[in-house]
């Protein structure tokens, strides 16, 4: 009898097993066959936009409309947005496909940079149209390679998860077609690399930003980590350095630091000349708050000031807050203009007041003495450019960097439509809307 009966509860134990099992693997199956849906949905999607974009391209060479020739340019800078979107949905992180990234990238400046600008005043120049040729026969020599993959994906029915499977493991597997075939893709956009897609037209050329413009001398490894001491203090003398940048505009010293306090690493860039901290960053365990928003803001300010920045004049731009960090920006003002270019950004813990975060890249790449030029516009004038749904609380002058990579001089209004405020960038020269940014509402806590 008892016999019987742990028989019977062993029959639905293994009964009970099995079925978890194939429920789990049926789950399992339907994840992958998810996942391999979408791999093959965004290169299909990718094929089809290269051909598209090819197309479009070509259509733009023979247009000789000025009016027409504007909405088909932005038309391939959309299509080389959606390829870009594609390529970055495939499994290929672990598989260098940058130079591809790169070219539709290269694509969608030149197109977009080209289509904003009144046509009718600045017409194409022969550079510039023989730019748009190479740029087509790229896009075929692609377009072509994609088509070649597709039809190998399509005949023997691979297998997308495979490729991941594969580049996951580094191994050789059977038939790495899929991947062969994007080396290639790879490959041949690493040559498209001196197609100049530089627009003459542009009002000013994107300066070329790095550190060799920095007052100072170039500094040792050793004055790198004593640098690194004082603006990171309490730390020890376990460093690790090492120095990147090959006779680039960049180079700077990246510096590790035991921070033995709180369990981790610091890690730092030093500018090799003049020895200017370019970042900091300590990931820890940020632990109960025991200071505001606003004292931590009083942190980041006072850490400025004891750190080289006491000659500038900052305003708090925005602040935010999470998980005990408060988040900083701050824009050096000259002569009542805000340079938005050249802010300083900040982490600070609200456990105990560290500067956890600090970025001066964008201050130590732009910030210089300014030749800031009268506003052609009066703020009136400027206002009469905002929309009318806006009610305008508040208004200042700015330094912003506009679409086309240049700087522009503009009014900046701050406003509210219902319960929403936005902030908008009005060209003071021109009237343009240079830009227009709705500000974060306060978030309801749950």
């Amino acid at each position: 009898m008892i016999r019987g009966i742990l028989i019977a509860i062993l029959g639905v134990a293994v009964i009970g097993t099995s079925y978890w099992g194939y429920k789990e693997h049926q789950e399992k199956d339907a994840v992958l066959l998810h996942a391999e849906n979408n791999y093959q949905r965004a290169f299909h999607d990718l094929a089809y936009d290269m051909d598209q974009l090819h197309d479009k391209i070509g259509t733009s060479l023979a247009m000789n409309s000025k009016e027409n020739l504007s909405p088909e340019l932005t038309e391939v800078w959309k299509l080389a947005s959606e390829a870009h979107s594609s390529v970055s949905q495939l499994p290929l992180t672990l598989m260098p496909f940058n130079k591809t990234e790169e070219f539709l990238s290269n694509i969608g400046n030149f197109s977009y940079q080209t289509a904003v600008r009144d046509l009718a005043k600045e017409p194409l120049n022969d550079k510039e149209y023989n730019t748009l040729k190479q740029l087509y026969s790229n896009a075929q020599d692609v377009q072509n390679e994609l088509r070649n993959v597709q039809h190998l994906v399509i005949d023997n029915n691979l297998r997308w998860m495979d490729v991941e499977l594969a580049l996951a493991s580094g191994e050789k597997q059977g038939d790495n077609t899929i991947i062969d075939g994007l080396k290639t893709i790879e490959k041949n956009a690493d040559s498209f690399a001196e197609t100049d897609t530089s627009n003459d037209n542009t009002t000013t050329k994107q300066r070329e930003k790095g550190f060799q413009h920095l007052k100072g001398d170039q500094i040792s490894e050793s004055d790198a980590k004593k640098i690194a001491q004082k603006f990171a203090p309490d730390q020890n003398s376990d460093f690790t350095i090492a120095k990147s940048g090959n006779k680039t505009n960049r180079d700077v010293y990246s510096l590790s630091m035991n921070d033995e306090k709180h369990g981790t690493n610091i890690y730092m860039d030093v500018t090799q000349k003049g020895g200017y901290p370019v970042y900091l960053i300590q990931n820890r365990e940020v632990k109960d708050q025991k200071l505001s928003l606003n004292d931590g803001s009083n942190k980041a300010l006072k850490f400025l000031k004891d750190n080289g920045y006491e000659a500038t004049d900052f305003v708090l731009d925005e602040s935010e807050q999470y998980d005990n960090i408060g988040i900083f920006s701050y824009v050096p003002v000259e002569n009542d203009v805000l340079l938005y270019p050249d802010t300083v950004r900040m982490k600070v813990a609200l456990d105990n007041g560290e500067i956890v975060g600090f970025s001066a890249r964008d201050f130590l790449t732009n910030h210089r003495k300014r030749n800031l030029p009268k506003p052609k516009l009066s703020l009136e004038e400027a206002k009469k450019k905002v929309s009318g749904n806006v009610q305008i609380q508040d208004n200042r002058l700015a330094i912003i960097t506009n679409q086309m990579s240049d700087e522009v001089l503009c009014y900046e209004f701050f406003g509210t439509i219902d319960n929403d405020t936005y902030r908008m960038f009005i060209n003071a020269n021109t009237g343009i809307e240079e830009k227009v940014e709705k500000l974060k509402n306060a978030e309801p806590i749950y």
